[in-house]
């Protein structure tokens, strides 16, 4: 895939979505989508809702349009298995907005995925009913081997062409899909090439609930990461031939993994054109890992890259993701600002041969 380009001027509009109409309403089939359809790829995970509107480009897309704010759904559905109220008006109130900025780009075909928070939820079915009433949106719940398979699919181009194995992970609030993926030479689709998967019932959400994440000492970050490795040892033993690999290295992408990258890059502020695609090395990582371990919260959230919203998680991502390098050891460890929302836009345009058009 093509470096997914970025682009602020607005695009011809190829018709708007009335606001009042359910976006489901306006899926066309392939054959009647004209050659300047406009994709929109939504994904509310338990602490993120994003959305990415984009355009075929080549052989890629091009970026027109993107939103993203923690709104914590999955806030205290561990101690109780509901999604809170304050928790499902905050998703709310950002799925109006994605709604509004879909209409706005003339999306004409659209998927709208949300994850674990959902699946684990009691109240999910009910939330879902909500969403259509109020932001005229028909959210889809997927299950983990498809949100395993969208992440591969969106961020397998970062992989080392030389790599005959890889490690893929995705440290979401909820869960964190981890994949082992072969090398390009078993197949062209990266999902074909997926050996083992697994759907760790640990995130940043849920594993800084339980351990607090205000205050995080050494020897606290140590127990995290001693619950995050139990977690993943049954996985760990399945792909346990991953490492002798030639070329073997690890493919993060999430927040935290992007967080670590901007840190270390020392950027005024987070830049995805800096990080998307950067290639980190095991002593870069535990340099951060160590900085953020030594920082009180204050300091956390004073970070340009880290920010107030993010203070209290950031750690308990480092956890998984430290859980993740010592069960897998690896040099080198590529960044992916990339993942399920590109995976579903890629997706999309080759069920619709969008690149076979433009041709």
């Amino acid at each position: 895939m093509a470096r997914p380009q970025r682009s602020d001027a607005d695009p011809q509009r190829a018709g708007a979505i009335p606001v009042g109409a359910p976006f489901r309403s306006f899926e066309q089939p392939a054959a009647s989508r004209p050659p300047g359809a406009t994709y929109a790829a939504l994904d509310l995970g338990t602490n993120n809702c994003r959305l990415l509107i984009a355009r075929p480009a080549q052989h890629g897309f091009r970026v027109v349009d993107a939103f993203s704010r923690i709104v914590r759904l999955g806030e205290g559905l561990g101690a109780n298995s509901r999604l809170g109220d304050a928790a499902m008006d905050r998703a709310v109130e950002a799925l109006k907005i994605c709604r509004g900025k879909m209409a706005n780009r003339g999306v004409t075909r659209a998927r709208l995925v949300t994850t674990e928070a959902c699946r684990a939820a009691t109240n999910g079915l009910d939330f879902i009913r909500r969403v259509a009433a109020e932001a005229e949106l028909a959210l889809e719940v997927i299950d983990q081997r498809t949100e395993a398979a969208l992440a591969v699919s969106g961020c397998a181009a970062l992989a080392d062409p030389a790599a005959e194995s890889v490690i893929v992970f995705d440290i979401g609030g909820g869960s964190t899909e981890i994949i082992w993926l072969g090398g390009r030479s078993e197949a062209r689709d990266p999902a074909a090439r997926i050996r083992e998967w697994a759907s760790l019932p640990i995130g940043v959400v849920t594993v800084a609930e339980r351990y607090g994440g205000i205050e995080v000492s050494r020897e606290l970050f140590e127990r995290m990461v001693e619950d995050c490795t139990q977690a993943l040892a049954p996985f760990a033993k399945k792909a346990a031939g991953a490492k002798d690999a030639r070329s073997f290295h690890l493919l993060g992408t999430s927040g935290t993994v992007t967080t670590v990258a901007g840190i270390h890059l020392d950027l005024p502020r987070y830049d995805r054109r800096e990080v998307d695609g950067l290639w980190m090395h095991q002593r870069d990582i535990l340099t951060v890992i160590d900085r953020l371990i030594e920082m009180d919260y204050a300091a956390r959230a004073a970070n340009a890259c880290i920010g107030r919203e993010r203070a209290d998680l950031v750690l308990a991502g480092c956890a998984i993701f430290e859980a993740i390098r010592r069960a897998f050891p690896s040099e080198r460890v590529r960044i992916a600002d990339r993942g399920l929302r590109e995976g579903i836009l890629l997706r999309m345009m080759h069920e619709d041969r969008a690149w076979w058009r433009r041709k």
